[in-house]
């Protein structure tokens, strides 16, 4: 076990508590479907490389008739950046210590209409403390109504807040979830922020308070949205569609996600890190 001050565990505590919340509408859309799928989940532990205890997280993923794959992973992960890993990391370039505790959700849907989505949120400490995250969505087939109600919902959670948060991380989340070698964005967008810091315990709650709302916001138009094209027909060339558009989200979670990266390089478990690959792909 690693040791939490009060702010790393009231962290934790929400992030757990959304990942409760998220899987339990997932379940029950799953329910309304015929289905009796199940969200499994995995314990795991890490060692960090000092030999000392480094925490460790919960890997949970259901496969179902709705969700083909979905995955919803929480981690609370402590200890010491390995090399120059330290030095691209927030804060860490003097001392390698660090803590991160996060939710990270990726869904990709047995229906082509249905589009995929990633949502992910998490606080980080180094010398210094800040949250990041965002959420956005990835329809093999796209609606403007959803595109529209989903960017509707995260404009809200960021006008709550601050009135420029919310086309600053609709930029940021364009330019960051944008494939260079294939000239193309993965999906319709959302929002990306990251480094989000403020002064004193006044900061960090109003920075927290932020996060939760992006949680909130997902927890709430994500379902409506699965609901409404679920039941919808398809043909296998829109199967065939979906198959080679997850090829590129592949691409995306394998060469340029950061989180993807920071799992990997901080000695996180190898199937909670890559969860967020599609159960079945197609490249033309």
């Amino acid at each position: 076990m690693i040791e939490l001050d009060e702010q790393q565990q009231q962290a934790r505590t929400w992030f757990e508590s959304l990942r409760d919340a998220i899987c339990a509408e997932f379940e029950a859309i799953e329910a309304e479907a015929g289905s009796d799928a199940k969200f499994a989940y995995t314990p795991w532990d890490r060692t960090d490389p000092s030999g000392a205890p480094g925490g460790g997280g919960v890997r949970g993923v259901i496969k179902g008739k709705v969700f083909e794959k979905a995955g919803v992973n929480v981690s609370t992960v402590g200890g010491t950046f390995e090399g120059d890993f330290a030095k691209t990391i927030h804060g860490a370039g003097d001392n390698p210590n660090f803590f991160a505790t996060g939710i990270s959700l990726v869904a990709h849907m047995a229906n082509p209409h249905v589009p995929a989505v990633h949502m992910n949120t998490r606080f980080l400490v180094t010398t210094k403390r800040w949250f990041g995250g965002g959420a956005d969505l990835n329809p093999p087939i796209p609606y403007a109504e959803d595109t529209a109600d989903f960017h509707a919902a995260m404009q809200a959670a960021c006008d709550a807040h601050d009135p420029q948060h919310y086309p600053r991380f609709k930029a940021w989340a364009d330019e960051y979830f944008y494939i260079p070698h294939r000239k193309t964005h993965r999906g319709v967008g959302g929002i990306f922020y990251d480094h989000l810091e403020g002064a004193g315990d006044a900061g960090w709650e109003a920075n927290f308070a932020f996060t939760q709302d992006v949680g909130r916001a997902f927890l709430d138009i994500f379902p409506k949205i699965v609901r409404r094209r679920m039941g919808m027909a398809f043909t296998e060339a829109e199967r065939q569609q979906q198959l080679e558009w997850r090829g590129r989200y592949a691409e995306f979670n394998l060469i340029y996600d950061r989180g993807t990266l920071f799992g990997l390089k901080t000695g996180g478990n190898i199937d909670a890190i890559l969860m967020s690959l599609p159960p079945v792909t197609a490249w033309s």
